[in-house]
């Protein structure tokens, strides 16, 4: 955990300094925005800003976004002033500590904001598998590669490889490679020089040279463009890296962890991921099993989840009843442990009574989970894909995929995420075949309009 303390507040920011090196937190200091910004560029990082008040937090908030660097701020004044916190919370911080500093609450942030609440928590067999292989390997510097769906749990994982290597104190930096623009992810994994290009007002450290000495986790590996693979291969073969206007390789020293909830031996080949860096990334695989494979763990992590929204909405721990825990373990849970932990969350704020009963166990829109009927488009694709399949003998298998996809999109009217998850396919996989169907002059069903079908490429 990285802190940053901006402000010459030095007799109470002292006092703040000692509670987050108490916990575990490496501490810099910068008495002003300029002086800030030259330790967020100069590759110390930080995980949270602890700001004076009294500056302009507005100021600092817009300098961060100009030049893409993300960390919470957290205001902090030596009055506890109303005004002053909710000025502060407008300006972009994340929360507000009067000073002098309470240290459970200093330590409750420092813990939010370090995922130290982000248990791995498992009772499976098949969980204790992966954890029992994770365990195995963390302490060499082999790169992993972690897979599974979406919501699984990748960077827990990752975050629990590197608690238990011999680089555990030193930085654990994370990028995610599907979230960033692809013209700026090369300079926020390398760094630029000043002048590189149009908005590069300083030399900028990348995630590599912040890392040093750690390990970096690039998450989603599989949405990089694969441009940008031959310079990361480079990078991880060489452990040297080009900053962007650079004259001269700098060297680096970390461990890399990727993660993707792709088949990338599938992607390699449809041309989309090098074959290379697949090889050079996978020495170690850790594949996390959904979370409808793994049943044990459902109701372990339930309540887990109980315990700590309750305490964290300072609402009584109740204890699940029998009928809700028949609902959480027959579910399929699509969105894995990120879905049981949303829903778990809105049954501790909506229960009543001595327990958490079914009526509590409710999707996003209010519906019990157990009674939440199938939309409409969803009834009417699954209907076309019992079609498509009764014509089978005499027919190329792509012919088969190709229509079973376009009726399918067309009775979801259009709409990609929904036939995507009746398909049993990622959405960038159902692009990807659209994209090659039009190709082929073949038309496709337009996003969200049924009807006529213009022969044109939809991304949409």
């Amino acid at each position: 955990m990285r802190l940053l303390i901006v402000g010459t507040l030095k007799g109470q920011l002292t006092t703040a300094t000692k509670i987050a090196m108490e916990n575990g937190a490496t501490v810099t200091h910068a008495e002003d925005h300029e002086q800030a910004m030259r330790v967020l560029r100069g590759g110390k990082g930080a995980d949270l800003l602890l700001v004076d008040v009294a500056l302009d937090i507005r100021d600092l908030v817009m300098r961060l976004e100009a030049e893409h660097i993300h960390a919470p701020i957290v205001a902090c004044g030596i009055t506890n002033d109303a005004r002053a916190a909710v000025a502060a919370i407008h300006a972009g911080a994340k929360e507000y500590i009067p000073l002098p500093p309470d240290p459970e609450l200093i330590a409750a942030v420092l813990a939010a904001v370090a995922n130290d609440s982000r248990e791995l928590v498992y009772r499976d067999e098949a969980m204790a598998k992966v954890i029992k292989l994770a365990q195995q390997i963390a302490g060499s510097d082999a790169s992993v590669m972690i897979t599974g769906e979406s919501g699984t749990g990748k960077e827990v994982l990752a975050r629990y490889v590197h608690s238990r290597s011999a680089r555990a104190k030193r930085p654990f930096i994370s990028i995610n490679c599907a979230a960033i623009p692809e013209h700026l992810l090369e300079s926020e994994l390398f760094g630029h020089e000043k002048g590189a290009f149009t908005g590069a007002v300083a030399r900028r450290i990348g995630k590599f040279e912040e890392a040093t000495g750690g390990t970096l986790l690039l998450d989603e590996i599989s949405e990089m463009d694969v441009r940008l693979q031959s310079k990361l291969l480079r990078a991880i073969q060489e452990r040297v890296i080009d900053r962007v206007g650079g004259t001269k390789p700098v060297p680096v020293d970390i461990r890399i962890i990727a993660t993707s909830n792709r088949n990338l031996a599938e992607a390699v080949r449809e041309g989309t991921f090098r074959e290379d860096l697949l090889f050079r990334l996978n020495v170690v695989n850790l594949k996390i099993p959904p979370l409808r494979e793994r049943p044990a763990d459902i109701l372990e992590l339930a309540q887990h989840f109980v315990k700590k929204y309750a305490e964290a909405n300072g609402v009584p721990m109740r204890p699940l009843s029998a009928e809700a825990r028949r609902v959480l373990s027959t579910n399929r849970w699509q969105g894995n442990v990120r879905e049981l932990e949303n829903t778990m969350h809105r049954a501790v704020l909506m229960a009543q009574g001595d327990e958490i009963g079914p009526d509590a166990i409710i999707t996003p829109d209010g519906d019990r989970l157990d009674l939440a009927k199938t939309a409409p488009a969803v009834a009417h694709a699954t209907m076309a894909a019992e079609q498509v399949t009764r014509a089978l003998v005499g027919r190329t298998v792509a012919d088969v995929e190709r229509d079973l996809i376009l009726e399918t999109l067309k009775h979801c009217l259009g709409n990609r995420t929904h036939a995507a998850n009746i398909l049993g396919i990622s959405i960038r996989t159902l692009r990807n075949k659209l994209n090659e169907y039009a190709d082929g002059g073949i038309p496709i069903p337009p996003a969200g309009t049924p009807g006529e079908y213009p022969r044109v490429p939809m991304m949409g």
